[in-house]
């Protein structure tokens, strides 16, 4: 009876050696049961098991013997421990490498960049165009997805920060405008907190619009809190502003790229040459630059500019001077 036990003892041994060998093998050879292009792209989705995983890999052709794959994380104590996420592999890897992919998160991120300046409009047709992001507003309007994003204002423009945005591929557009809608909150809120004091504005919200004419007005980096300090001297002053990115803007689809004396002279709610005071909405997507430049604009006397056609201006604290400059930069006399 004992010799059986002593064959059975034996015979077990030697299948777990053999099994110890053969896993050793398989965790140290490429993971691809069949011709798989590469670069090979996989999800993981969020609540994904690691068996589940494991089956979408091998029905994809880039995981054979998922179950000794499985057992091999048990094994290390790390089946627990995968990460959700968009991944890629650019080569044929071992069930080691794969496991050691999947639970440190490297995983591949798409990217999308929103200009200062840009407009929503702008914002939303890059937002559906990135194949990366699933695309779950398109059909909203832009009131509706006001209300999805949780603000309480009802007109968007100007509301979202422009920003490099990463994320998994497969994400939702939703969650992107809400980190940008609330990206710009904080950093206004932030700025507002560090104003100067005395500004004519009665709300964060007025900052914003003073932020986005001077998103648009600048060329030169420096000269932004230069041109806060003009627009804010008018204010103050009860002049109008006079600004022709307000008009474009007011002008919408009509504008074509080239602004006459009519345009001037048409009254829209965004005509700083019509009206007095602060357009109702922003006109554009301001950067962080533009928000502290509103909040905190130079000391100046300076009420008028002039582009000098370089992307810089010519500042004036006077009418005359201001027409001597237009003079010599707009009229070349």
């Amino acid at each position: 009876m004992r010799r059986w036990i002593n064959r059975f003892l034996l015979l077990g041994v030697l299948a777990g050696l053999g099994l110890g060998g053969w896993m050793y093998w398989y965790a140290n050879q490429s993971t691809s049961m069949q011709d798989v292009a590469y670069p090979f792209d996989f999800s993981i989705q969020r609540g994904d098991s690691l068996t589940t995983a494991s089956d979408k890999l091998h029905r994809a052709g880039a995981l054979a013997q998922p179950w000794a794959f499985v057992l091999i994380a048990r094994l290390k104590g790390q089946a627990g421990e995968i990460k959700a996420g968009s991944y890629v592999l650019e080569r044929a890897v071992t069930p080691l490498e794969l496991l050691r992919k999947i639970t440190q998160g490297d995983t591949v991120l798409g990217k999308l960049a929103f200009i200062e300046g840009w407009s929503f409009q702008e914002m939303r047709r890059s937002i559906a165009a990135n194949a990366g992001l699933k695309h779950d507003t398109l059909a909203m309007s832009d009131a509706e997805l006001m209300a999805a994003v949780g603000a309480h204002e009802s007109h968007p423009e100007g509301l979202f920060y422009p920003d490099t945005y990463f994320f998994d591929k497969g994400s939702s557009e939703l969650a992107l405008y809400k980190r940008a809608y609330s990206a710009m909150r904080y950093h206004l809120e932030n700025q507002w907190a560090q104003r100067a004091p005395g500004l004519p504005y009665r709300s964060p919200y007025e900052a914003l619009i003073m932020a986005s004419i001077i998103e648009k007005e600048t060329g030169a980096a420096e000269e932004r809190t230069l041109i806060a300090s003009v627009f804010i001297n008018r204010l103050r002053l009860g002049m109008r502003l006079q600004t022709d990115p307000t008009v474009i803007y007011g002008l919408g689809g009509e504008f074509d790229g080239n602004l006459r004396r009519v345009d001037l002279l048409a009254d829209t709610p965004y005509n700083t040459y019509t009206r007095a005071g602060l357009p109702p909405t922003p006109i554009a997507a301001p950067g962080l630059a533009s928000i502290q430049a509103a909040l905190n604009p130079k000391i100046s006397k300076m009420l008028y500019f002039v582009s000098k056609g370089s992307g810089r201006h010519v500042f004036s604290e006077s009418l005359d001077a201001h027409n001597r400059a237009v003079n010599r930069y707009q009229r070349g006399r």
